[in-house]
């Protein structure tokens, strides 16, 4: 997206104001405790937005903190609801049931008063993301510098993540993250993308080829979905910190779900897709060896014992969810006046031509 057009504001959030703020309300958590070093970072997401500081305070429960924001309910926001105790709870639950690298979870604020809206606080872990701006596929950082071997132990290691997440997280943990709705787990996920749609293109332009992609998503639907369990929901290495190519921190849980163990794993596969394409498209040769989805299927079921199934339809499931967040995302940008929205509303979503072969049949080749 930033190969092609400004990027997109974040926030409209005053960062001084925020600063006070949250010096006032660390106060009444911890008192005597001060806010030092606040700053917001330069890859702030478009969904939460991340503030870090640190405490100085003599027995601070952390020294260096990273606090989630829900979005600014003014600010045209990406999603329609921003559940921050959803999220504060799925990583306790992932942290007390798993040994996954979750940060440590700190304060949960619900009250939207001392910052404008809910928030949480957990222990800041540090290390490396690799970029989304520009993407990691792109000549130029750390992860496309690395050898074969390197990015080969980063993939295997990302992929065992979403393993021990699938294997570990007992199924009645996760029960507070299934979706409302009638039908199986799969049915009730692909409904709240179908209402997210909706939502999105509510008195604008409608998106044929995202509603061609739903409609071959009932050709493709699998018979036996399997036993749903504790989806990530945001399952891409851009989500996590590493220490060299180790994981050290997996971030993000905004989109937590129980769901197939598939829909992660599509999700993992078509992100990096995105990227790559993308990068092909600008004349690069992108990283078309590293997070292979035959790879990817292969090291999850050597781990799991599971097979993966119907991965056509979830890449496409995946790559369809991606089209309606960049479809508001773009939406967004026009809003503040930042795009003009073209005769064709496809045209906004950068991967219309993968989506496009996707529904065809003809991406996979």
């Amino acid at each position: 997206m930033a190969a092609t057009a400004p990027r997109p504001r974040t926030t409209t959030r005053d960062p001084e104001e925020l600063t006070r703020r949250l010096a006032a309300w660390l106060g009444t958590r911890l008192p005597g405790a001060k806010a030092v070093g606040v700053t917001v970072p330069e890859s702030n997401g478009l969904s939460s937005e991340t503030l870090l500081f640190d405490i100085e305070h003599p027995e601070p429960p952390a020294r260096a903190c990273a606090l989630r924001l829900a979005a600014d309910p003014a600010a045209y926001t990406v999603f329609p609801v921003y559940d921050m105790p959803r999220q504060y709870r799925t990583m306790r639950v992932v942290a007390e049931h798993t040994d996954l690298p979750v940060p440590k979870v700190l304060w949960l604020e619900e009250d939207p008063g001392p910052l404008g809206a809910s928030f949480f606080v957990m222990e800041r872990v540090e290390g490396r993301v690799p970029p989304d701006v520009m993407p990691y596929t792109y000549e130029g950082n750390w992860l496309h510098a690395a050898s074969d071997a390197e990015r080969e132990h980063l993939e295997a290691a990302t992929i065992g993540l979403l393993a021990r997440l699938h294997d570990q997280v007992p199924a009645k943990e996760a029960e507070f993250l299934a979706l409302a709705g009638e039908g199986d787990a799969l049915r009730r996920h692909v409904t709240a993308q179908r209402a997210y749609y909706e939502w999105v293109v509510a008195g604008l332009a409608r998106s044929p080829l995202i509603e061609d992609a739903f409609e071959r998503l009932e050709e493709l639907w699998p018979r036996d979905p399997g036993t749903p369990v504790l989806n990530w929901g945001d399952a891409r290495i851009g989500n996590v910190i590493y220490d060299g190519f180790e994981p050290a921190a997996v971030l993000d849980w905004e989109m937590a779900a129980l769901a197939p163990r598939e829909v992660d794993l599509g999700w993992t596969v078509y992100l990096h897709r995105f990227f790559h394409d993308l990068t092909v498209t600008f004349g690069q040769r992108g990283l078309p060896d590293f997070l292979r989805r035959d790879r990817i299927e292969a090291r999850y079921a050597n781990l799991t014992g599971h097979t993966p199934r119907d991965m056509d339809f979830y890449t496409l499931y995946a790559a369809l969810r991606h089209a309606v967040v960049m479809l508001r995302i773009a939406y967004r940008q026009a809003y503040f006046g930042e795009v003009d929205v073209p005769a064709d509303p496809d045209t906004l979503i950068l991967h219309h031509g993968s989506l496009r072969a996707m529904v065809q049949g003809s991406y996979w080749g």
